[in-house]
This record gives structure tokens, sequence and C-alpha cells, in this order.
């Protein structure tokens, strides 16, 4: 429906524009038939003068006029033949008026006024709707009004009918007038020609062409008969056509009365949003646009604008529910460098939820696949499939993770031998495991914050704690990451855990339609992992690295990674000081495994601090990625070390 609504906005466009054309070409047309007229009455009125001026000669009584009898006489016969010819004039210039001029005058006056008229009343109701969805759009979620909202909804039912009439009315004109303007353009010209008293009075002319005259005005009128019965069936269809669409209920124009399911796997998507745009320091404004998504790029298209513009491009780019100003169905798209976002508003729950997901679709680049309806519908079915337990891992599809594929190097002896057998889900999570979305700092690591005026981290690894403890810090690798999900697990050794984990949170997510995400930078040092405010630079959570016993990146998507992390269980009935471990699920900007090889590096150096021998040898070997994203910093000579490197110092986010 939305396509077909932008495909009628430009038809739209273009037959008013053609309107508007014949509109400009029909005046100079009856101004030259107006003057063809006015030559003809004015040719008239001067042969019969002239009639009248020879009849004269014989009263003027001239002193001299002896022997003007043949002239007199001479002079009154060509009398009678200019009266003659101007009886000819007169008729003609009649005929030229009543055939010619008036047809065109009353199309002119009738079908192209009756188009003017219906455009302003189309107008008038489209201002109205537009004003009945600003109305509807504003209605309050928090404090909801049941009989206000009735209101509102009727006065856009209301208004959306009126402006469907209105638009039925002038769709169907400016159908008619095709048809029309060629009738009105060839019924002149016929009447102007066809007259009795032309072709007498082109007498001799037309004896040379009569046959072949006869024959294109039998043609012509032919042709015009012709055109009428179309013109005459056509609007017959047209009528029938708008008393079906106008025979439906109420409830087809009512907002938020969506009938049709949502559907999850769109690749491109079209409709009217509301978009928030600041006024000034404090104050905003919503104006209702037309949106739509074209390839990788949402576009917008003004009113009145034949064609759209770019607004945004979607690709990486993030999507998520948000709360704006009291008002209901609000999302916010921001760019993926986090410069640039946009928060919308659409009419409807089912809008709001398929605008969100046909973006998060186009997100991921599904546009660019061979087949991109059936991408996004495999994406979509694995998302549901994911909270239907599995008996064994061995029962993946072939695309499943594979745990050799980012070689996080977990520290467990005899991790890379094959287990003999394959653990079950139950086995790795617990069945009925909650699952937290967002980070929520514990109680004493929030007051201690406080206390030193919150732990600030900057994105390069300076933070306001003792040089001390930022010179054990061999490695420091900042990443842009969104929190998915976090849950308690049962083993922390394997990577299978890992993937179960990112199973539930993401079809946790998808069930629930949880869109929002938190942008966070991950700090990957030697020593520990720290999730950072990229807005206060304030540590949310840290790791120590010892305490991260597995982590890996997902194959199929390689912008999620999660690692496991280990804990004391100090849980009513558990024993005292036994391991316990919870499973954290991210989404990163780059590839999740660029944040697992750096984790294993992390430990590397580690285990090397150990042995000052091994240390110097892990630094002489130590890989980089192309764009030098880590950097290496000695105990004693880290200041050294820094003016070398100072240009290489980095952050992914």
């Amino acid at each position: 429906c939305c396509h077909r609504d932008h495909r009628t906005r430009s038809l739209l466009s273009v037959f008013e524009e053609d309107a508007g054309t014949l509109t400009d070409y029909t005046n100079q047309l009856l101004q030259s038939m107006q003057r063809v007229f006015g030559a003809q009455n004015e040719m008239s009125l001067a042969t019969e003068q002239l009639s009248k001026q020879l009849d004269e000669y014989e009263k003027q009584n001239f002193a001299l006029g002896k022997g003007d009898e043949e002239v007199i006489s001479m002079l009154q016969q060509f009398a009678k033949t200019v009266e003659e010819l101007n009886s000819l004039h007169a008729d003609l210039a009649t005929q030229i008026a009543d055939k010619m001029v008036f047809p065109m005058v009353q199309f002119r006056e009738k079908d192209l006024t009756e188009i003017s008229t219906l455009k302003e009343i189309f107008g008038i109701a489209t201002d109205e709707h537009e004003a009945a969805m600003v109305k509807y759009s504003r209605l309050p979620k928090k404090r909801e009004n049941e009989k206000l909202k009735a209101e509102v909804v009727r006065e856009v039912a209301y208004c959306r009918r009126k402006q469907h009439q209105a638009s039925m009315q002038y769709y169907c004109a400016l159908n008619a007038l095709q048809y029309r303007k060629r009738v009105a353009m060839l019924e002149p010209l016929l009447g102007y020609t066809q007259h009795p008293g032309h072709i007498n009075f082109f007498k001799k002319g037309m004896e040379l062409v009569s046959k072949k005259m006869d024959s294109f005005l039998a043609s012509v009128n032919s042709m015009t008969h012709s055109i009428q019965a179309q013109l005459d069936a056509e609007a017959e269809s047209m009528r029938l056509s708008q008393r079906e669409l106008l025979s439906v209920d109420d409830t087809v124009y009512m907002p938020d009365y969506d009938r049709e399911p949502v559907n999850r796997t769109l690749i491109q998507k079209a409709g009217y949003l509301n978009i928030r745009n600041k006024t000034g320091l404090v104050t905003t404004a919503w104006d209702r646009l037309y949106f739509f998504t074209q390839g990788g790029n949402l576009m917008c298209q003004p009113r009145g604008a034949v064609a759209g513009g770019m607004v945004l491009d979607l690709d990486n780019s993030s999507v998520m529910a948000v709360e704006c100003e009291d008002r209901r169905y609000c999302f916010q798209i921001t760019s993926p460098n986090g410069k640039t976002s946009l928060i919308l508003q659409a009419e409807s729950k089912r809008e709001y939820e398929e605008w969100i997901c046909t973006i998060n679709n186009i997100s991921r680049q599904i546009y660019l696949t061979d087949n991109p309806e059936a991408v996004a519908i495999r994406l979509n079915q694995t998302a549901i499939q994911a909270v239907t337990p599995i008996t064994s891992f061995e029962k993946r599809a072939e695309g499943s993770p594979n745990p050799d594929r980012a070689r996080p190097g977990g520290l467990v002896p005899g991790s890379s031998k094959k287990a003999p057998a394959v653990p079950e889900p139950e086995d790795l999570i617990a069945p009925g495991t909650p699952i937290q979305f967002d980070i929520v700092l514990p109680a004493s690591e929030f007051l201690d914050q406080n206390r030193a005026g919150g732990r600030r981290t900057n994105p390069f690894g300076e933070t306001e704690e003792s040089s001390s403890s930022t010179d054990d810090s061999l490695l420091q690798q900042v990443f842009a990451v969104r929190f998915l999900g976090s849950m308690a697990v049962r083993s922390g050794h394997t990577q299978e855990v890992i993937y179960e984990a990112m199973r539930q949170v993401l079809a946790a997510r998808a069930i629930h339609n949880i869109f929002k995400t938190a942008e966070s930078h991950l700090m990957v040092t030697s020593s520990c992992l720290r999730l950072i405010d990229p807005q206060t630079q304030v540590t949310r959570i840290s790791f120590q690295l010892r305490d991260v016993t597995q982590f890996a990146a997902h194959q199929e998507n390689s912008r999620l990674m999660g690692f496991v992390v280990e804990g004391a269980d100090w849980s009513e009935g558990a024993e005292e000081g036994r391991p316990s471990f919870s499973a954290f699920v991210f989404e990163s900007n780059t590839e999740g495994e660029k944040i697992c090889y750096t984790i294993n590096l992390g430990k590397e150096i580690a285990e090397a601090k150990k042995d000052p021998k091994a240390l110097a040898q892990l630094m002489k070997s130590m890989p980089l990625t192309n764009d030098g994203k880590f950097l290496l910093l000695t105990s004693e000579a880290g200041h050294a070390a820094n003016e070398g490197g100072e240009d290489d110092l980095e952050s992914e986010a």
C-alpha cells in the first residue's frame, strides 16, 4: 500500500503538471481563436460599412456629377456583391463564435476550472487531515484519556474519508481530462471548417480538394465519436470504482487499527512519519513528512516535491525504540559514527515495529545479497526458532557458529581438544535463567565511584587513578560496542556456552521486541576489561582479565561477540567460594574476532609478564593489525615508547 501511495504521488505530480501545461496552452489557443473571430467580425462590419458607403455615392449630389450614371450603376452592383459577401462574413463570424470560440471557452471554464476547484478542495481536505493527524500524534501515552482518544480517532477517520472522497473526484477529473482535451482540441476546428458559409466562401479552393477534405473530415468525425465513447466508458468505470472504494467501513480510515500482522522481513518501506526538529536550544517541532527507503538510504519527499532527497545512510546504522516527549511509537536512528541521529514517530504500533525491523534489516546490508527477501525471511525464522530448545549442537544448521573460528585462546588445559561428548543446552544454561538487558552498577561500586567523584576514563586509557595502575597495562585498545544482554551460565570453559547465550539473548530480544541498546566503549588491557560510558567516561563495569575464562565471536554475524566471567557464588544455599559463571553478549561496530584476538593478546601478555625474557621475546614478535590499533607500553620505559608511538594511538570507538 505504501509503494502504491508512493507511485500515486509521483503520478499525481505528472498529471498536475500536464493539467498546468494544458491550461497555459488552452489560454494561448483561445487567444488565437478570439483573434480570428475578431478579424472575421471586423471583416463583417467592414464589408457592411463598405456596402453602405458604396450606396451613399449616389446621394452625394456632386456639383460636377454629370455622366456618373455608369459609375453609380457599377457601384450599386459592387455594393450588392459586397452586401452578399458581408452576409457570408457575418454568418462566418457567428459560426466561429458558436462553433470554435465558445467550445474552447466552455472547455476552459468548465473542465479546467473544475480541475482547479477540485485541486483546491483536495488541498483543503489534505490540510484538515494533516491537522487531525498532528492532534492524534500528540495524544499522551502516560495520561491516556479514552474519551479524548476516541474523539480524535473519529476526527481522523472523518478527515481521511473526506480526503479520500476529494482525491477520488480529483483523480477521476484528471483522468477524464486526458480524453476531454483531445475532443476539446478537435471540436472547434471541425466547427470552423465544416460550416457551409466557409465552404462556399472558399468554393473554388474547395473544388480542388473536396474529395480529399470530405474523407479527412469524415475520419476526424469518426475519431471524435470514438474518443467520446471511450470517455463515457472510462467515466462509468471510474464511477463504479469510486462507489466501491467509498463503501468501506470507517475502521479502514482509523489510525492504529491494523488488522494485518507485523512483517519483520521487509527490506524496503514507505509511509508518513513525524520527524522531530529542533527549533531552538530547548524547543522542538514535529513535522509530518513522507519517508521511504531506497537501497541503503532513508529518503524524504516533502509535499509538493516531484522527487525525494536523501536523509540518512542506513548502512551499519542502529535503530532503537525511545521515549520522547510523552509521544507514542517513537524510535531513533543513529549513524555508525554516532554523530547523526533522527527521532521519528509512527502513527501505529504495526508501522512502528515494521519501520524498526526494516531499518534493522537494511543496516545489516541484506539488500546487497543476491536474494534479499529470502535472507530476511531466513534471519527472521532463525530468530523465532531460536527460542525452541534443541537437543544438541550437532543438530544445528551448517552455518552454525564454529568454535574454532575466532581462536579465542581459552586457558583451560586441554580445551583445544575436541570433547568426546557434545554438551546439551540444559548442561550449559539452566532452563528459565533470567536475562539482563542493561548494565546496572552494583551498589558498592556505585558508592565507590560517587565517593571518588566518578572514575573517568578517556578512550586512550588515561585515567585519574595512580600511575602505577596504568603502568601495569601493556595493552590498551578501545572498541565501540552495544551491550545486548547477560545471563548466568553453568559452565565457563567452553565456547558452546557463549553461542548458546547469544542464541537465547537474541531470541528473547526478537520475541519481546526489545530493540533499545546503549553504546559503550569496551577497553581491553593486559589486566582487565572495562565498559566505559562514552558521554561521561565513567566506568560502568570492570572485569579482571584473569576472571575471563572464555570468549568467542559469532560465525554468521561477525559483529557479535561474548565472553564468560568467573566469580564467587554467594547466593543463599551455595557452597562457600564455589565458582559461578556469567556470559556477556555484545554487538560491535567492527568484527568480533578483533576483540577476541585483543583479549587473547592481553592474556598472553599477562602470562609473559611473569618472565622478563618471555616478555621481551613477546614484544619483539608482537603482531599488529594493518591499521596499528594495538599499543605496547613497558613498565619502566613507557614514556619513551609513547614518544615513538604517539601517532599510532587510536581507538576503535
